[in-house]
């Protein structure tokens, strides 16, 4: 029994159009689009595809509504590309934006509808992962949620101190997930979730209860009658685990 990070899950008011960005941003391709849904990948991307990441959007009235704790990184090869990354996810319709991060080495912007995410400068630690260089959770206690997020995913964790802590791939492919310390109120859901592919697919009731097991709850934030499953971690982000 395993389980693997297969989609960053967000809420859009409008996922065809801010598919379309994101694709853009990424060189990704829109791999599926039906009515109030649209998942990018990479591309080549059929699911499920083990050494894959993609991005699922759908569609919720007002997502602006509350403040996510979690947003990509994206990876740049060099200070010129860095450069000419921005210009062009600002050609796309991305904006500046101000969280208070100060006078860092990256960029922070916000895609066409408000998702905060940063443009890393280059760095060695994200030289192989591809464009999503980080899924980064902002959390109270990193050293906690690493140890639950090591178990849930088998990742090993390769640092973890009070304020961060992040895991990767046993296999060393795709993007890191950093915890990072943040104090503040939490609101009742996230823009972005995790959803995760029990495999096999069929073991999905027992990976459901080995999260529990490792401090996951069950959540119901509307889903209604669903063939996934959906929970929160230790400190309250959704998760979903898929049954295909």
């Amino acid at each position: 029994m395993a389980l693997r990070l297969a989609m960053v899950n967000g809420k859009a008011r409008d996922p065809a159009a801010l598919g379309r960005f994101w694709a853009r941003a990424l060189d990704w391709t829109v791999v599926s689009e039906r009515p109030g849904a649209t998942a990018v990948g990479p591309a080549g991307f059929t699911w499920p595809d083990p050494g894959a990441l993609c991005l699922d959007l759908i569609a919720v009235p007002d997502p602006g509504a509350v403040r996510g704790r979690l947003h990509l990184d994206l990876a740049t090869g060099s200070a010129d590309h860095r450069v000419e990354l921005v210009a062009r996810l600002c050609d796309l319709g991305a904006t500046p934006a101000d969280i208070g991060q100060g006078d860092v080495p990256w960029t922070v912007l916000a895609d066409p509808e408000g998702n905060v995410f940063c443009v890393l400068e280059p760095r060695e630690t994200y030289r192989d992962t591809g464009p999503v260089a980080a899924v980064v959770v902002d959390c109270a206690d990193p050293p906690a949620m690493a140890r639950f997020w090591g178990g849930a995913l088998g990742w090993p964790v390769h640092e973890s101190a009070a304020g961060f802590a992040r895991l990767r791939s046993p296999e060393g492919t795709g993007p890191w997930l950093e915890l990072l310390r943040h104090h503040g109120a939490r609101s009742w859901w996230n823009r972005l979730h995790l959803d995760l592919l029990p495999d096999p697919a069929e073991g999905q009731r027992a990976e459901v209860a080995r999260l529990l097991a490792l401090g996951a709850a069950p959540a119901d934030v509307g889903q209604g009658d669903v063939a996934w499953a959906v929970l929160t971690d230790p400190e309250g982000n959704e998760l979903c685990v898929l049954a295909h």
